[in-house]
């Protein structure tokens, strides 16, 4: 551990060293800085292996070392190489060539039929593709494991993350070009217009009828919902690979987790139980974006439904633009196949019970008890949809989890692009402004940590042009500066320019979340025993126990929505908080501290074997088990006092500032709020408060929709608000036990704990 710390010293002094000298830029900024390529030739992380406790054979059998080093391409890049010709005229024609040499299978289905004929729509669209991103990467060793998963003869199903409208088109033909055939894509009818619904079934679109939501008892329903079962056994039995969407797009204001993604799953865990097929390969996807394409310029507009004149307009708008407007590059990752049967074998045995956010937190809030019940936390807002309510509980409780499971996946899968790291930057750690020859520096050690938390970014070669390019993507949100000393001024434009930043800095969250809550466990540990504004030194001095810290992280994990979190199901929260134990140590700001008496944390040879069994199946420990939780009450910690830890410590914790302080300010507004009404009204009451406090005290970044819904669904769970049916909607009203003023304050004072100021 002490030497890979030093090794991040002495990477950190030969950067800071290296920026130092400088050299003139031949173009860019026009300014002196120093040429760097911190990370070119870093380790690179291969991400995306399936979880070796659900799926152990798919970990094992679907995955070879030498994969790893197969590198990338760029899917829209079509050269000479990739035709069959050679010469002049083919280097000019070569995309017009490759579109005619595609082959796709022969089918006797009439719609198949028109996908077949795409010689001159896989030119145009590759040509357009071209236009919008400027490059679109894909690990060959990732192709490769979904090419040996499809040689077993079973059906691939797809399940993606959901970033943009452009995925449906994008991703399709990412895999056609791969050799994959064509895949059938199950699409959201609210983003897609009447026309371009009606299009888009003729080449092969799968939607899902209105009527299959209906009661189970409709007949209409039932006739909808048996229609759509034979299309997709009929679909999996023809072994078509199929596309789902398991994630919302990022405007929507709502849940993260598809309610129709979880649907269509579901229709493909039925058709594999009933025997229609033996089995299906689920691969996670994810796509990331530098800056999504069609992203609405205002954060609290949602995304509109993609039209055929939309579209057209979009397509010109891009041409007309190319050349003089920065292209997005654009990551996708497919992640280790896995077998769906296996993992419906395996995942049963990680079941155990579960509470409600109001019955683990309240009591503790109110200050009614003290101790955190030994059981996990039951947290969905994805609503069940009439298909899915039509299986039996217990599959409907095996979609939810695999569901949250595959996100999981895909999430941690992800490549983190230049334009996270800069957001979080600019965001956390230099709201008022940075000098360039500064950014330069922290860029580059920004990455490094990402890599070294074993995610992927989506972006390599000189520092210099990465950053220019970035800049440039993010120039709507960021002012440059001319200074008398040559060096550059880089400022965040205030207002909802932060709540961009925020939400591109979201991004990286994956990568550090871990530390963040355990930086903001620590915060609330700290919080009454010494003043946040006391000085580092003061902090460290104070002992940690592993009780105090376990309880803390336990208490901010239940309070954090699940969808930020995306925790495994197989993953118990007691082995989550000894993971973000062992992140706070590995990254140097908790260091061991031997009491007087107690034996040290590395002397083993007294140790004896506990009466209890030292193993247990994964995912069924708690504090009783043979963890060992009792043991703990002598290991203590205290906060680093290195050089570094002070401002990465305040940096972990504003990660999660956003969304804790948007917590805090809906408790403030308990008392404000007019009650009862509609769950859209009170999110909108709710917003507009949010907007007005960040006018006065300049924290845009928590003026967001999402953030306001999701305190408002928080506060469902915990109790604080409670809902009945209405006409015009559910409608909300204040729960007795929170009318009091006295209770609402020690809810706000139990969410400020873990804010660092």
């Amino acid at each position: 551990m002490d030497t890979m710390l030093e090794a991040r010293l002495q990477t950190q002094q030969r950067n800071t060293q290296n920026t130092q000298e400088t050299s003139l830029w031949s173009s860019g900024f026009g300014m002196k800085l120093e040429t760097v390529t911190p990370f070119l030739g870093k380790y690179r992380p291969f991400v995306g292996r399936c979880c070796q406790t659900c799926t152990p054979k798919s970990w094992e059998s679907l995955f070879h070392r030498s994969i790893m080093d197969l590198g990338f391409c760029n899917v829209i890049l079509v050269k000479e190489e990739n035709t069959r010709f050679r010469g002049w005229l083919v280097r000019r024609l070569c995309y017009f060539l490759w579109s005619l040499e595609q082959h796709i299978p022969p089918c006797q289905d009439a719609p198949q039929k028109i996908i077949e004929n795409t010689g001159l729509f896989s030119w145009a669209l590759l040509r357009f593709l071209n236009c919008v991103f400027l490059n679109v990467q894909l690990h060959k060793g990732q192709m490769k494991m979904v090419h040996k998963a499809a040689q077993a003869g079973l059906p691939l199903v797809f399940l993606s993350t959901h970033k943009s409208l452009l995925d449906g088109i994008l991703l399709p033909f990412v895999l056609f070009s791969q050799g994959l055939g064509v895949l059938r894509v199950a699409w959201d009818p609210r983003t897609c217009s009447p026309a371009l619904r009606a299009l888009l079934k003729k080449l092969g679109g799968l939607f899902l009828p209105p009527e299959a939501n209906l009661t189970l008892d409709s007949s209409e329903g039932v006739l909808a919902r048996a229609v759509v079962h034979a299309a997709i056994e009929q679909l999996l039995v023809s072994r078509q690979p199929l596309l789902i969407f398991l994630e919302e797009l990022p405007g929507a204001q709502g849940p993260r987790l598809s309610a129709l993604g979880q649907t269509w799953l579901g229709l493909v865990v039925q058709a594999v139980q009933v025997g229609v097929v033996p089995d299906a390969m689920l691969v996670p996807v994810a796509i990331t974006y530098d800056l999504v394409p069609d992203a609405p310029c205002d954060v609290y507009q949602a995304l509109a439904p993609l039209g055929l004149w939309t579209g057209a307009l979009a397509v010109l708008r891009s041409l007309r633009s190319w050349g003089h407007s920065p292209r997005v590059c654009v990551r996708v990752h497919l992640a280790q196949p896995f077998s769906l049967q296996e993992y419906t074998i395996n995942a049963r045995s990680c079941w155990g019970s579960r509470q409600t956010l109001e019955q683990l937190l309240q009591p503790i809030v109110l200050g009614q008890c003290t101790v955190v019940p030994d059981t996990e936390k039951e947290q969905d807002w994805t609503p069940a949809t009439g298909l899915l309510l039509a299986l039996k509980e217990e599959d409907q409780l095996l979609v939810r989890r695999l569901s949250h499971h595959v996100l999981n996946a895909s999430v941690t899968s992800s490549a983190v692009m230049s334009t996270a790291i800069m957001a979080t930057l600019l965001l956390f750690k230099h709201q008022k402004g940075v000098f360039l020859s500064q950014l330069l520096g922290e860029f580059s050690w920004l990455t490094e940590e990402t890599l070294l938390r074993g995610f992927d970014v989506g972006f390599s070669g000189q520092l210099r042009c990465l950053v220019q390019h970035t800049l440039s993507l993010l120039q709507a949100h960021v002012a440059l500066l001319h200074v008398q000393q040559g060096d550059l001024l880089v400022v965040p434009r205030l207002g909802p320019g932060l709540t961009h930043l925020a939400r591109l800095s979201a991004e990286l969250l994956p990568a550090f979340l871990s530390e963040a809550v355990g930086a903001c466990a620590v915060r609330g540990l700290l919080a009454g025993r010494v003043p946040p504004e006391g000085p580092w030194e003061l902090q460290g001095i104070e002992l940690l126990s592993q009780n105090e810290l376990y309880r803390q992280i336990l208490l901010l994990l239940h309070l954090l929505p699940q969808d930020l979190l995306l925790l495994q199901p197989c993953q118990s929260s007691y082995c989550y908080c000894q993971e973000v134990l062992d992140r706070l140590i590995q990254c140097g700001l908790l260091v061991a501290e031997e009491t007087p008496g107690s034996r040290p944390a590395c002397d083993t040879g007294r140790q004896r074997l506990s009466a209890k069994l030292l193993w247990k199946p994964s995912g069924d420990f708690t504090d009783s088990d043979s963890d060992d939780f009792e043991e703990a009450e002598g290991r203590y910690f205290r906060l680093s006092q290195q050089s570094r830890c002070p401002d990465f410590f305040l940096f972990l914790c504003r990660l999660l500032s956003p969304l804790l302080k948007a917590f805090a300010q809906a408790a403030t507004f308990l008392h404000q709020g007019q009650l009862p009404d509609t769950e859209l009204g009170y999110t909108e009451q709710l917003l507009q408060f949010l907007q007005a406090n960040a006018q006065e005290e300049g924290f845009f970044e928590c003026a967001d929709p999402n953030l306001a819904v999701s305190a408002i669904w928080t506060f469902r769970d915990l109790g604080v608000l409670q809902q009945t049916p209405s006409p015009p909607g559910p409608m909300l009203y204040l729960s007795p036990t929170f009318t009091s003023r006295e209770n609402q304050e020690k809810l706000e004072q139990f969410i400020r704990q873990f804010i660092c100021s």
